[in-house]
C-alpha cells in the first residue's frame, strides 16, 4: 500500500495542511474505492454512495486542517462519510409506507437457497436502524475495535457490544433461514 501522507503538504510530522487539489485528487486517486464502498453500504444505493463519496472529498479538500495524523487518513476519510450519511439521515423525513401504492401480492417469493450475495447482504443492512449499522460497519469494514468504536460514537462499551450482537443476530435471521432456532 503506498504512503498514507504522500502528496500532503505537512506542517509537523502529525499535523497536515489543508490539502490543495492535487493532494485531494491523489487522495481520491488512492482511497475513493474504499470511501465508495463504505458510502454503498451507509447507503444502499449506487447514486447516493457515489453523491456521499464525492462530498467526503470535497470535505476533505475544505477541512484538511482537521486531520491531525496523516497516518490516520483511512479512518479520517471514513469517519467524515459515516458523519456526513448520518448528519442526512437525521434531516430526511421517512417516506410512509402507505403512499407507495405497493402491490403486495405481486412481489416475488423469498429465495430459498442459502447462497448470500451482496444484494441480500445490502438488503439485510438497509433493514438495520443507522446506530446498529454504523457499529457494524465499523467493526467489520473499518476493522474498529468494541473500544475503539464506543470511543469514536461517545458511547458504553457495553451499549457497542449489545448493539453489534443483536445486529449480528439480526443478519443472521435475514441471510440464514436455518438460525431462526438460535
Amino acid at each position: 500500500m503506498a504512503d498514507p501522507s504522500a502528496g500532503l503538504d505537512t506542517a509537523s510530522e502529525t499535523s497536515a495542511a489543508m490539502p490543495g487539489p492535487r493532494d485531494v485528487a491523489a487522495l481520491a486517486a488512492e482511497y475513493h474505492a474504499e470511501v465508495y464502498r463504505y458510502a454503498y453500504r451507509l447507503t444502499g444505493s449506487p447514486p447516493d454512495a457515489e453523491d456521499l463519496t464525492q462530498h467526503v472529498f470535497l470535505m476533505a479538500q475544505s477541512r484538511g486542517e482537521q486531520l491531525r495524523d496523516v497516518g490516520c487518513i483511512r479512518s479520517w476519510l471514513l469517519a467524515i462519510a459515516r458523519n456526513t450519511y448520518l448528519k442526512a439521515a437525521r434531516r430526511r423525513p421517512p417516506i410512509p409506507a402507505g403512499s407507495l401504492n405497493l402491490d403486495i401480492d405481486g412481489l416475488p417469493a423469498p429465495e430459498s437457497h442459502i447462497d448470500i450475495d451482496r444484494e441480500r447482504l445490502q438488503s439485510a443492512l438497509d433493514d438495520l436502524p443507522d446506530e446498529f449499522k454504523i457499529v457494524v460497519l465499523m467493526f467489520y469494514f473499518e476493522g474498529c475495535s468494541y473500544r475503539e468504536i464506543a470511543q469514536r460514537l461517545d458511547l458504553p462499551d457495553g451499549t457497542v457490544m449489545s448493539r453489534l450482537s443483536r445486529a449480528k443476530s439480526h443478519l443472521r435471521r435475514r441471510l440464514l433461514p436455518d438460525s431462526r432456532t438460535e
